[in-house]
């Protein structure tokens, strides 16, 4: 339905609720004929685009849009038994803004917008529309880490492990309180990542910790390595891959990582205050 501007000032009697409440039982007597004829509903409804066109724009609507919304509460039969025809139509307008609203970002009818089970959903995106590719953040394409463990060792294992690798420390050379410190900062930090490799990329980087514990840089990455292993994939199921407090968790002995040649002395050769 279309209305024409007129240039007269036009009536006043709508701008009220009980004046709006007469007009429309006016309007509506005839079974709803007089809103083409009547020059007062061309009056109403340019009165309801002015009125509601802040809150079209709110909703990125065109005025008129929300004047069709008031129009359609205007001709329901509570809208004239209601206390205040204006909040009613105000409400209704407010409720149909916000359902076109959702129905364009959820690409979908305003009549599916209005239940709750589909305005839940997050607007229609492009993957252009994102600076980072889909797979960098949507969670179906997010995978667990090769080295994830799924089975939760007890606590004292856990417990008795993180001794054992403070014992080693120390037989090869390393002062009792560097050794201490050094593998209690990286078992905790270990336990807040979501995998070794990464626990070991953020320890590689933190040089505050490094500072703090008092570890010379060449130190500091032979304790990373020999507790946590190396970062290369190919070595994951060695020895060098799964690190001094894998193995201690799978059941190896710590006289059995005294005789890992390699390992021992990647340690003592890194000790702090040696000189190689």
């Amino acid at each position: 339905m279309k209305w024409t501007a007129h240039r007269d000032k036009g009536s006043t009697a709508f701008r009220d609720s009980e004046g709006l409440r007469k007009v429309l039982a006016r309007l509506q007597a005839d079974g709803g004929a007089s809103w083409r004829t009547d020059p007062e509903a061309s009056e109403l409804m340019q009165f309801a685009a002015k009125r509601y066109a802040g809150l079209a724009r709110k909703h990125h609507l065109d005025p008129w849009e929300a004047a069709a919304a008031a129009y359609d509460a205007m001709r329901a039969p509570s809208t004239l038994r209601a206390d205040d025809p204006w909040a009613i139509v105000t409400r209704a307008v407010q409720v149909t803004c916000i359902a076109e609203e959702r129905a364009q970002g959820l690409l979908c009818s305003v009549h599916q917008a209005r239940r709750p089970k589909v305005s839940s959903f997050h607007d229609a995106e492009r993957f252009s529309d994102r600076e980072h590719p889909l797979p960098d953040y949507h969670p179906a394409f997010s995978t667990n880490p090769v080295d994830e463990q799924t089975y939760t060792p007890p606590l004292d294992e856990v417990q008795s492990a993180v001794e054992d690798a403070i014992l080693l420390f120390t037989l090869l050379d390393w002062p009792s309180d560097r050794a201490r410190d050094g593998v209690e900062y990286i078992c905790g930090r270990l336990a807040d990542a979501p995998s070794r490799a990464s626990a070991y990329e953020t320890l590689r980087r933190d040089y505050a910790a490094r500072a703090l514990l008092d570890v010379p840089q060449q130190a500091w990455m032979a304790m990373i390595r020999a507790l946590l292993g190396c970062g290369n994939p190919l070595q994951a199921h060695t020895a060098a891959g799964r690190g001094i407090l894998l193995r201690l968790l799978i059941g190896e002995p710590l006289r059995a990582l005294l005789r890992d040649d390699d390992l021992v002395s990647d340690i003592v050769a890194n000790a702090p205050g040696v000189r190689v």
